[in-house]
C-alpha cells in the first residue's frame, strides 16, 4: 500500500489542520496505545501521533513499529509529530479526515 507522491502531498495538506490524537510518552507503545492508534485510523483513516520521547532515534523507531503493527502509511514526520495513513474498511464520511 504505498502512497503516490501526489496522495502524500493531498494528506500532508489535510493532516496541517489536525491535532494529534494519541500522544506516546514514557511508557512507548502499551497495548492500550496501540488499540487507540487502530480505532483512530479506522474511524479518521489520516491522524497524527506526537511521541514525547526525546532521543530521535528511539522515535524513529517506534514510528516505524506503529507502521508495521497497525499495517499503515507514514505519510509524514516532523519533529515529534507523525502523520499517518490507512484505508478504513468501510469508511464514515461524519469521522473520517479524507471525506470531510
Amino acid at each position: 500500500m504505498s502512497l503516490t507522491n501526489a496522495q502524500k502531498k493531498q494528506y500532508r495538506l489535510i493532516g496541517h489542520a489536525l491535532n494529534p490524537v494519541v500522544m506516546i510518552a514514557g511508557n512507548g507503545l502499551t497495548e492500550t496505545v496501540l488499540t487507540e492508534v487502530d480505532r483512530a485510523l479506522e474511524d479518521h483513516e489520516l491522524i497524527k501521533v506526537r511521541i514525547s520521547i526525546a532521543d530521535r532515534e528511539v522515535r524513529t523507531a517506534l514510528i516505524a513499529e506503529i507502521s508495521k503493527i497497525m499495517k499503515c502509511e507514514t505519510v509524514q514526520t516532523i519533529g515529534k509529530v507523525a502523520l499517518f495513513y490507512r484505508a478504513a474498511l468501510e469508511p464514515n464520511p461524519k469521522l473520517s479526515n479524507l471525506l470531510r
